[in-house]
């Protein structure tokens, strides 16, 4: 495969592509970080073979608080609709592609946060960045907001008890996900430091949070990361397909 550059935008530093920088620099991807909460300018989107979004403790209706915002989702809207690019959003990336292309995202029933289940749709069940990936999986949840409504010609292609919208995709083009698939043995302890996260995981995991979580995740780590190199070779064989 050709090395490829790949756009990562980021919204805080802790909360990165985690395991899949060492599957980005295992096949020799060029990657080209925008910390957009810091001031950080997005660069000519054609310059980049890929687009992917990480997660943040911000909502995407908030652009009078975080201003940036605004550029970021005309953006993710030029990279989608007018260059075709590859794109993965992932908790916050997620929310934004579908507010960007006409969803609607909004607050939650309850926030779902913990290691909870999700299952794929019968859409899902033959989407092909879900290859070879379990029915059902573990997954790392924190959020408290969640799409609501999909973008026009977008399938919804996982969900679990408390949010219908799990994942989302279209065509060999895009795929986003509600839940953490990028997490490492640190991910918990790190944004656990966050007041936003830390506030949200004691509301919902009483008291000792940080580590009823950290001891949960790390028990499925290996699960964890087990997926998230499935859905990689996945997401390569579909978007860089030959």
């Amino acid at each position: 495969m050709n090395s490829k550059r790949l756009l990562v935008f980021q919204h805080l530093r802790v909360e990165h592509p985690g395991i899949f920088r060492g599957f980005f620099k295992e096949d020799g991807f060029e990657l080209h970080t925008v910390e957009l909460d810091e001031g950080e300018q997005i660069p000519d989107l054609s310059d980049f073979d890929a687009l992917w979004v990480m997660g943040g403790p911000m909502d995407v209706w908030q652009e009078d608080k975080f201003p940036w915002m605004i550029e970021e989702k005309v953006a993710i809207r030029k990279a989608v609709n007018e260059l075709n690019m590859p794109y993965v959003g992932i908790c916050l990336g997620h929310q934004l592609l579908a507010d960007a292309l006409g969803g609607e995202v909004g607050m939650g029933i309850k926030p779902e946060i913990g290691v909870m289940p999700i299952q794929k749709t019968e859409v899902g069940k033959q989407n092909p960045f879900l290859h070879n990936l379990p029915d059902t999986i573990k997954s790392l949840q924190w959020h408290s907001a969640e799409v609501k409504t999909v973008p026009e010609g977008f399938q919804i292609l996982q969900e679990s008890d408390l949010c219908t919208i799990q994942s989302i995709g279209s065509g060999r083009q895009i795929f986003t996900t509600q839940y953490h698939q990028e997490i490492i043995n640190t991910t918990v302890s790190e944004w656990s430091e966050i007041p936003e996260y830390k506030k949200a995981l004691e509301a919902t995991l009483g008291s000792n949070a940080v580590h009823k979580l950290e001891k949960n995740t790390l028990e499925y780590m290996d699960v964890f990361n087990k997926s998230a190199k499935q859905f990689y070779e996945n997401w390569k064989s579909v978007v860089f397909k030959d």
